[in-house]
């Protein structure tokens, strides 16, 4: 059993004060399930050096974790600057050094100490794009008041495919042994799906001040200005 710090300072103090020898000990604190052997390799090792703490250098060396692997794990875990996205994955990382996955992780962590961010899609803008939308947004400013800024609305409207998940290396036609293939219906053989997929339209008002609440288009709706200058601004907060 390992023993806490605390235990430690404990036994160093009664072994060097009071000479608590190892059956002493489990005598006295019963409830802590110290080890008979494990007491006395401590008790060595503080008659041997006077102290309970860990001497450097002891321990087994380390094989993965060195220098020259840490090394190379730094220039494949890091994108270059000129070559965005050339980095490895752990996985292929491990493979390329000749070390665990494990060991990897913890030169990662610890000896490089790198955090690892999930990266999130987004649409990419180039620079036509963005050149754009600065003038257009200039423009919304030199037409509006600085105190109606906060009152302009955008809508947008996103289009979700409805369809459930489904694993096709699980669903599997169980039938009796000796039954021929092409004595099964063909409706249990197949597993369909319809041309076009159930989908649903939802939209959103947002601004400086706030958003209103997702609204939910009906299918088979005409959208027209009417219904597109109501549903815009029914959600509206006042």
């Amino acid at each position: 059993m390992a023993f806490s710090e605390e235990d430690r300072i404990v036994i160093q103090y009664l072994r060097q004060n009071q000479n608590y020898s190892a059956k002493r000990f489990l005598r006295e604190f019963p409830d802590k399930a110290w080890k008979l052997g494990g007491l006395k390799h401590l008790l060595r090792k503080i008659d041997r050096t006077g102290s309970c703490k860990r001497q450097a250098g002891s321990g087994r060396p380390r094989t993965a974790r060195n220098n020259e692997n840490i090394q190379q794990v730094e220039d494949l875990v890091l994108s270059q600057e000129d070559r965005p996205q050339t980095h490895l994955t752990q996985r292929e990382i491990a493979r390329e050094v000749g070390i665990s996955q494990t060991s990897v992780n913890e030169i990662v962590k610890i000896d490089l100490r790198l955090k690892c961010f999930k990266k999130r899609r987004a649409t990419e803008l180039t620079e036509v794009n963005k050149q754009v939308r600065l003038e257009r947004s200039r423009q919304l400013l030199m037409r509006y008041a600085a105190n109606l800024v906060h009152f302009i609305w955008f809508t947008d409207e996103k289009l979700f495919t409805v369809a459930s998940p489904s694993n096709s290396q699980n669903d599997r036609l169980y039938a009796a042994v000796g039954t021929l293939k092409k004595n099964i219906p063909g409706s249990r053989l197949l597993r369909t799906r319809s041309t076009f997929r159930k989908s649903i339209m939802v939209s959103v008002v947002m601004s400086a001040l706030g958003r209103t609440a997702i609204h939910f288009v009906e299918p088979g709706v005409k959208i027209n200005g009417v219904y597109y200058w109501f549903t815009s601004h029914s959600g509206l907060p006042e």
